[in-house]
């Protein structure tokens, strides 16, 4: 924990220091975005430098007991009385600071970026991305949230071999957060005549969705192509360019979008895909960096990770990172995930406390 805040109250000062030039109020993008890492951080920063100040008091006084001689035994009797409740305003400021950091997640409020893909398994993994798909779009429409498809490319046999879709409302991206990684069916696919078990895999990303005041692209490293909308086997379904590609020449990221008749549309829902999938990179690079931050996340983001694994048989479902097993797939395939969001949030809350 103190690593990290060292690092906040480290770019606390510089961002202090960046927005006393006056120069700077001339780029408002810039300038914008600093005033509100500014004011995302100030809370941390104002409470760690409280604490360090209260740790620095007590320093001088255990010095000062145990250089002091007994012939002022009124000072001694001050400092001893001091000690203790010095000790009791530290103990407070960090309890103050774990809350902080724990609510901090300024993200938890933003909207998101949700991106499922198939992975291993052949057909079968395209149907399984259908499946999640419905799956999520039943929790959120119990939670009263709001969707939107951003790009889907469907699969010949079912499903998608991606589908990428925006999640609005408070507290979505708290509860999502924690989906991504590798999500494992193992069935019996329609297609398979012997009757054999399939294992098939998919990975979802959840990204907090970046505005344009969080990064700032330049259109110089930005390439723009425009392509006639296909469907699944690639023939045409649009007799206009409307489909969109943008790559970002500097990171290689390339997001196409397709789904809207408009071009225009397709092009503002590319940019904010891939707004959101270079700013997650940024920070991913920077969680891996904090490794003691990390390995106190049961959220850590490790698209890598297998997390969940839904059999098909004994009509079961594991989350391997909290060892918990229900068997009532059926119903969380129809956005009944609760149990495991809610598990998910309380291991993830005693994972922090403890590396506090």
């Amino acid at each position: 924990m103190f690593e990290r805040l060292e690092a906040i109250e480290k770019r606390y000062i510089e961002l202090e220091q960046k927005l006393a030039d006056l120069g700077l109020i001339g780029d408002k993008g810039q300038y914008q975005k600093l005033v509100k890492e500014f004011s995302d951080i100030e809370e941390l920063a104002k409470g760690y430098r409280r604490y360090k100040s209260l740790s620095g008091e007590l320093a001088e006084l255990e010095v000062l007991l145990q250089n002091e001689s007994s012939s002022d035994p009124e000072f001694t009797a001050l400092v001893r009385k001091e000690i203790p409740r010095l000790k009791e305003k530290i103990v407070q400021a960090e309890q103050e600071l774990a809350r902080a950091m724990q609510r901090g997640d300024k993200d938890e409020e933003m909207d998101m970026i949700l991106e499922i893909r198939a992975g291993t398994g052949g057909d079968e993994a395209g149907i399984f991305v259908g499946d999640l798909f419905r799956m999520y779009g039943k929790y959120i429409a119990n939670h009263n949230w709001a969707m939107e498809v951003m790009a889907g490319h469907p699969a010949e046999a079912g499903g998608f071999k991606e589908i990428i879709f925006s999640v609005r409302g408070k507290g979505a991206y708290k509860r999502l957060k924690y989906e991504s990684g590798v999500h494992r069916v193992q069935r019996v696919p329609v297609t398979e005549a012997s009757g054999r078990i399939h294992t098939s895999t998919a990975t979802i990303a959840v990204m907090a969705e970046a505005q344009e005041i969080d990064l700032v692209i330049d259109p110089k490293d930005l390439k723009i192509d425009v392509f006639r909308s296909s469907g699944p086997g690639g023939q045409s379904v649009n007799t206009t360019d409307s489909a969109v590609r943008i790559t970002h020449l500097p990171s290689a990221t390339v997001v196409t979008c397709q789904d809207e008749r408009s071009q225009l549309k397709n092009k503002n829902k590319a940019m904010r895909v891939l707004r959101t999938r270079i700013l997650d990179k940024m920070r991913q690079e920077e969680l891996i960096k904090t490794s003691c931050e990390r390995k106190a996340q049961i959220g850590s983001a490790e698209r890598s990770e297998k997390i969940r694994t839904y059999n098909f048989p004994d009509r079961r479902v594991t989350d391997h990172r909290i060892g918990l097993t229900l068997h009532k797939l059926e119903n969380i395939l129809d956005g009944e995930l609760d149990d495991f969001i809610d598990g998910l949030i309380a291991e993830d809350a005693k994972h922090q406390l403890a590396a506090t």
